[in-house]
């Protein structure tokens, strides 16, 4: 059996990525808003002012300013998020794009800033529910299923200067009220929710950090984002039992470099401790066994109260999402150390046997299949891909077109990967692609760095008519979903 007749193909979107419209319509500043351009070369920076006047800067992956500090535009820079690719002001014509392609569904986050900009105590925004209303009304018209990220890196800035983020446990309060106002004002519209994105970035976040004290900060935060996850979602199932609920994590899928039985042990360590410690956690309803040896290994204890744990397992979810760019490539054999890669936020050798994209990130088709096989076989509940794509410098010509034959190439290698495994008992329910419009790249800051099937005129620095244009992977992601995945020519 292939895929099924409501199989959920489409593309996904985020608010900070796509929308734009950073001040407008009653929304408050997020990170983003305050996150300087990059480069795959050259990190995004986020500028502060401390309270003496000085200013300074950290890496945007150390989300590390001082207490006190507050973050500030600084002049000369440019903040890409700011005008993204102006989704705000042009939903309707971009989802008619989406329609024009069959979808039937898009994945989209709800910006916490623009319905709660001030926290609970200020109450929602009705600009910014009235905006999303009609955006989820448009999706409704042409028979699109949205499926719902309620936090994709785009909470309030304020939380940040003033309570750490999510380091304090009042962000579990304040996502619950935000949550319950999406929740009633939406429930109508909306049968899949997905409380996180990616959550498992926070430990590769701490595998940056070389002072415990920092390490234990995003074990702490990444907690607190799975407690609020689950009392979130047990919260939803209470208010509509027709909900549907997923946390979604970036897929880390290692293999081991040499035949070396310590290459094995290291692949497996760092997919327990990359993925399966929160994806155990919110598909299982506790800490894994392994989570211990890891909290040692770190030389961290966490604050994990009694009503924690009770809170975990009342709020598990109903389908593991995730999402899937790239595999990486462990070893202790590092002679070579210049031999390195990353993508999506991992680094590790180069893998002989593989192509790799211009941003240097590993396109591996089978490596999809391998890791659909892994979370079937260890989880039992349905999956659903995500994010999936590739980051390409497109060139759009003169008389319109963009002519994107590694796209396609891309896609269809994934898609026939996807078929294969579901073919042998996988239990995969939709592929929603990234970007599916060109936005923002997350970890560059860069519209260069282009992933969808509609090109966006516009540059790094906010500069173009941003009129659409289909490139060749329009038509023919089209024929893909007329066809439910079986013409891939």
């Amino acid at each position: 059996m292939s895929f099924s007749k409501d199989f959920l193909w489409g593309g996904d979107i985020s608010a900070n990525q796509a929308e734009g419209a950073w001040d407008e319509g009653g929304k408050s500043p997020n990170e983003s808003d305050y996150t300087t351009v990059g480069t795959k070369d050259r990190p995004r920076m986020i500028f502060y002012r401390m309270p003496d006047g000085t200013v300074g800067s950290t890496p945007m992956f150390q989300r590390d300013i001082p207490e006190g500090a507050v973050y500030i535009l600084k002049d000369g820079e440019s903040y890409p998020n700011h005008k993204a690719s102006d989704f705000y002001h042009r939903y309707k014509e971009d989802i008619a794009l989406f329609a024009e392609m069959g979808f039937k569904a898009l994945n989209l986050s709800l910006s916490w800033a623009r319905i709660l900009p001030g926290g609970r105590k200020c109450g929602p925004n009705p600009e910014g529910i009235a905006f999303y209303r009609a955006v989820l009304e448009e999706l409704k018209k042409y028979g699109i299923e949205p499926i719902v990220h309620l936090y994709k890196y785009d909470m309030p800035a304020f939380y940040m200067e003033k309570h750490g983020g999510w380091s304090n446990r009042i962000l579990i309060d304040e996502f619950k009220a935000f949550a319950k106002i999406c929740f009633e004002e939406f429930g109508g519209l909306v049968k899949y929710w997905n409380t996180f994105n990616e959550i498992n970035v926070l430990q590769v976040m701490a595998m940056m950090q070389r002072e415990p004290g920092k390490v234990k900060r995003f074990y702490q935060e990444l907690h607190h984002e799975l407690v609020a996850s689950a009392e979130v979602i047990a919260m939803g199932r209470a208010m509509n039992p027709e909900f549907r609920f997923g946390c979604m994590c970036a897929g880390i899928t290692p293999y081991p470099m040499t035949c070396d039985p310590k290459d094995q042990l290291l692949c497996q360590s760092t997919q327990q401790n990359l993925f399966f410690y929160a994806a155990d956690t919110f598909v299982r309803g506790a800490y894994p066994t392994f989570a211990k040896r890891l909290w040692n290994e770190l030389g961290i204890t966490l604050d994990i109260t009694d009503e924690d744990r009770k809170i975990l397992k009342e709020g598990t979810v109903d389908y593991l999402s995730f999402s899937y760019y790239m595999t990486s490539v462990c070893t202790i054999h590092r002679e070579d150390t210049n031999d390195m890669t990353g993508g999506n936020l991992t680094t590790g050798m180069r893998n002989p046997y593989l192509e790799y994209s211009d941003w240097d990130w590993a396109m591996d088709p089978d490596g999809l299949k391998y890791f659909l096989h892994q979370l079937w076989d260890r989880y039992q509940i349905p999956l659903i891909n995500i994010e999936n794509g590739l980051g390409a410098a497109d060139v759009l010509e003169e008389d319109g077109s963009v002519h994107d034959p590694y796209r396609i190439d891309y896609h269809r290698r994934h898609i026939q990967a996807m078929k294969e495994a579901v073919e042998e008992g996988v239990h995969l329910f939709g592929y929603t692609t990234w970007g599916c419009i060109d936005l923002i790249a997350y970890s560059t800051g860069e519209m260069s760095k282009r992933y969808g099937f509609i090109y966006v005129d516009a540059d790094d620095y906010g500069n173009g008519s941003y009129r659409r244009y289909k490139k060749d992977s329009f038509a023919w992601y089209a024929k893909c979903i007329e066809t439910n995945g079986e013409d891939l020519v």
